[in-house]
């Protein structure tokens, strides 16, 4: 009985081991996001660290952020409406923070990245004063090495 628990074990570790070696451009992708995306909602933030963000995605790009955004329609100027939108609250926060609490990794297809974040600031379209702590999950579905769509869910 002793022979099969160790067994099991030895198996387990073995293919949680291939598991997280499965992909590792997209390990990389993964934390490559997630830094620039925390990047793009720093105070300091500016349109040098939008650019670093929006380079890992398709021109096409779908944003998805339920429940405010409900269409995941991929558009051929996605990313020129994401840059658009992210420049209008570029700077809006003057507190930052983001922690990442785990990566997801399926196949070659999609990352899910979970984290908590907390932001203070000044709403640029009515001036009113914001503080959020929330529970992401972002899902990204990948495409020829760069994100297609961009899906946030809140805890």
């Amino acid at each position: 009985m002793k022979h099969l628990y160790f067994l099991a074990i030895c198996l387990l570790s073995a293919f949680s081991s291939q598991a997280k070696q499965a992909n590792p451009e997209l390990a990389v992708l993964a934390q490559q996001y997630f830094n620039t995306m925390v990047a793009t909602q720093a105070p300091n933030a500016t349109k040098k660290e939008l650019e670093a963000f929006l380079a890992l995605l398709t021109d096409d790009v779908a944003n998805q952020h339920l429940p405010y955004q409900t269409d995941d329609s991929r558009e051929p100027d996605g990313k020129a409406m994401m840059r658009k939108g992210m420049t209008f609250y570029l700077g809006a926060h003057t507190e930052y923070q983001a922690n990442l609490l785990d990566t997801f990794i399926f196949n070659d297809s999609a990352i899910a990245l979970r984290y908590t974040h907390h932001a203070k600031g000044i709403h640029p379209q009515n001036q009113q004063a914001i503080e959020y702590t929330q529970t992401i999950m972002d899902v990204l579905e990948i495409e020829n090495g760069k994100i297609a769509v961009i899906r946030k869910y809140h805890e």
